[in-house]
């Protein structure tokens, strides 16, 4: 199950003489605050050169956002934010109370999940695909017995997948938002940032072709994971089929032996020569189906989720367009 947040400890701490303390910053600037990697780099592709933007990146140093705690710091930069942009899953629980607390009424929030609207996808449990401990227990709850509390149980809040940055398409919708709100807050400099939005849009799509390109030239159309599975946005967009350990947002790291035994079998039955796991992943599961399943010379491949990117690698000039290349050529190599 997801992290639960310790927030009233944060917010308690959070108090007035706390902002007091706060470094005043230069108020002529837009203040952008972005929770993680993928929205810190379409704010700085609009922005460009633009002096007249302070950027802040919030999740900037590794950790992954299903494990980001917002600090003191962290929620005071949001509360004096003109423009904030959050993913919006359950990750993000934290934010309606750092929002409540904010010193910048005028703050224009971007919740990406709410942008997208039906877009959003529901998290799926796949064939073979090991639920969490907590699920397993509910499910198996009274076997054998039928009380009203089971079909309570069944009735549970549904789930959405909060990797939406994970679209190329998404992106653009997302990148045309992001624009908007700057030109909202700085009119004086909307028609450059409409220039860059309109440059930006234009890779995004050159990219997408790429991607559509390859899947439809692959020899396959399915790729499999020893590890969590954050990319159906990814793989929906070009009709890839997959199979994975995980869904996404799991924090189980260790696969029973159904799901591996499940898995090694896949990669037999489908001829694949690659198993593929995330970048915050060991190659501990992948290399035990690779063991398991008769082609002992498969590949173990990574493919970035860019939830973990942080502000160094940021600063020295990785992009998201750039992973997202590195991602297309991994693709095509699981593809074969």
């Amino acid at each position: 199950m997801k992290k639960i947040f310790l927030i009233a400890a944060i917010f308690a701490a959070l108090t007035t003489s706390v902002f007091a303390k706060t470094k005043k910053a230069d108020t002529s600037k837009i203040k952008v605050v972005t929770t993680i990697f993928p929205e810190y780099d379409w704010v700085r592709e609009i922005a460009g050169e633009s002096k007249n933007v302070e950027l802040t990146l919030l999740i900037g140093n590794g950790v992954d956002l299903h494990s980001y705690q917002p600090s003191v710091q962290d929620i005071a930069k949001i509360s004096n934010a003109d423009i904030f942009i959050f993913v919006g899953g359950e990750s993000d629980a934290w934010v309606e109370n750092a929002l409540k607390n904010a010193t910048n009424k005028n703050m224009k929030v971007i919740n990406l999940m709410e942008i997208l609207g039906d877009k959003v996808k529901l998290e799926e449990i796949k064939e073979g695909m090991q639920a969490e401990e907590e699920e397993e227990h509910e499910h198996h709850h009274h076997e054998g017995e039928h009380h009203h509390d089971d079909d309570e149980d069944e009735e549970e809040e549904e789930e959405y997948d909060e990797h939406v940055w994970l679209s190329l398409r998404n992106a653009k919708i997302l990148s045309t938002e992001i624009a908007a709100a700057l030109c909202q807050k700085d009119s004086a400099n909307a028609a450059t940032y409409k220039a860059n939005l309109a440059s930006y849009t234009a890779k995004l799509d050159a990219l997408d072709s790429k991607y559509n390109s390859a899947v439809l030239s692959a020899a396959k159309k399915t790729v499999l994971f020893g590890d969590r599975f954050p990319f159906r946005y990814l793989v929906d967009d070009y009709n890839i089929d997959y199979f994975a350990a995980f869904v996404g947002c799991s924090a189980e790291t260790e696969a029973s032996f159904e799901t591996i035994i499940f898995l090694s079998k896949k990669v037999d039955e489908l001829g694949l020569n690659t198993v593929l796991k995330i970048e915050t992943g060991d190659d501990k599961i992948a290399r035990t189906i690779i063991q398991n399943s008769k082609n002992k010379n498969a590949k173990i491949l990574t493919l970035d989720s860019i939830q973990s990117t942080t502000l160094k690698q940021a600063k020295s000039g990785i992009t998201y367009l750039k992973i997202m290349e590195d991602n297309l050529k991994v693709i095509e190599e699981a593809l074969k």
